[in-house]
């Protein structure tokens, strides 16, 4: 699975693999594709520094990004709290009573909610780009668009590529136009915040808006055939996220969960607001369908709902209160049907890649003699 990206990048497979594990990231490097640790969640400078230091020593020598989350605009002088503040009293009382009907329990008392939104306001990102940049890593991707002009000039600075997330090719083009230097077209069947476009109409949109920037595909993608597909639809690699959540190497902390994707299917995920406020493709639950039922109070706009839930799904993690249990994963979910190393799954992908381009192969064959 080799594409000229690849090889610049020294990598033997164009797999590029998002995860907020440190152990998958490091696993799918080691497998010959490019792991890219998921940085939103690392509010605190130090824990980052150590899961890049346990990387460094568990990578072997092979290449390794980053992925932020940063506006590409600034807001000045707005603090948590006072984003807290605009928090209607009515939507708190909501998620008190949705917990209150599934006899979700209290955390301790003092005992902090483990996912906060914090990480996707600027000023925490620059402080994990001040850490990541002490590290030789090789790609930083933002989630959010285009990072801000001197975050991509610091980057380039440091021989380090920038790679954006596009859910449109008018997206892409601007990106392009921010000095991005590779953009991943990110389809509708995507986990996480996604768009409305589907990768095989998204993926060959973008390859021809941004010409000749390398373009990885997004969304959907779980097979070695669909590794295929993607490249011959002009994508130079693919970019997988949702597979690793299953792997002997991530830590989800939750059986439950587990049990959860391992037993759904490609039609069990929504597209709701209920996690931040912007749309994510996530598990589809008894919290993403209250959220989303018009008899209740409607989800609210970035970054104002992701404070709002952000106690309420720690407790519904802590205690694996399984009615209400999710996360973002993409459609992709059908195939995860088996808990396999991260090895396991390039193998996986690499022998099912050979397959579809040997049939595709006797296909052009039986053509030319015809």
């Amino acid at each position: 699975m080799q594409t000229e990206l690849s090889r610049n990048l020294g990598i033997e497979h164009a797999v590029f693999g998002f995860t907020p594990f440190p152990a998958v990231a490091a696993a799918i490097s080691r497998a010959g594709g490019f792991g890219v640790l998921g940085a939103v969640r690392y509010t605190a400078p130090d824990d980052l520094k150590r899961d890049l230091d346990w990387i460094e020593a568990h990578v072997g020598g092979r290449p390794y990004g980053l992925d932020v989350v940063m506006p590409a605009k600034k807001v000045e002088g707005v603090s948590e709290a006072d984003v807290e503040a605009m928090i209607p009293p009515g939507h708190r009382q909501f998620v008190r009573d949705t917990l209150a009907q599934h006899g979700v329990p209290e955390l301790a008392e003092g005992e902090a909610s483990g996912w906060r939104i914090t990480g996707w306001m600027e000023q925490v990102a620059r402080t994990q780009l001040d850490v990541a940049f002490d590290y030789p890593i090789r790609l930083l991707a933002n989630a959010l668009g285009s990072p801000p002009p001197d975050v991509v000039a610091r980057a380039h600075d440091r021989g380090v590529l920038v790679a954006a997330l596009a859910g449109s090719a008018r997206h892409a083009r601007k990106h392009q136009e921010a000095g991005i230097d590779i953009v991943v077209a990110q389809g509708y069947e995507a986990g996480g915040h996604t768009g409305e476009i589907a990768s095989m109409v998204l993926t060959p949109e973008v390859v021809e808006a941004v010409d000749p920037l390398p373009v990885l595909a997004a969304g959907g993608i779980g097979s070695g055939r669909q590794v295929a597909a993607a490249l011959a639809l002009g994508a130079q690699g693919a970019w997988l996220g949702s597979l690793w959540l299953t792997t002997t190497e991530a830590d989800l902390h939750s059986p439950a969960l587990t049990r959860k994707l391992l037993a759904a299917g490609s039609g069990d995920t929504v597209r709701s607001r209920a996690l931040t406020g912007k749309p994510a493709r996530q598990l589809r639950t008894e919290w993403t369908d209250a959220w989303d039922d018009p008899a209740g109070p409607g989800t609210l706009p970035m970054p104002l709902q992701g404070l709002l839930v952000a106690e309420a799904v720690s407790r519904i993690q802590k205690y694996e209160v399984e009615p209400l249990l999710g996360t973002p994963v993409g459609q992709i979910v059908g195939r995860m049907t088996g808990v396999r190393s991260v090895q396991a799954v390039f193998d996986d992908l690499t022998r099912g890649f050979e397959q579809a381009v040997d049939r595709i192969n006797r296909i052009a064959g039986r053509s030319g003699q015809s």
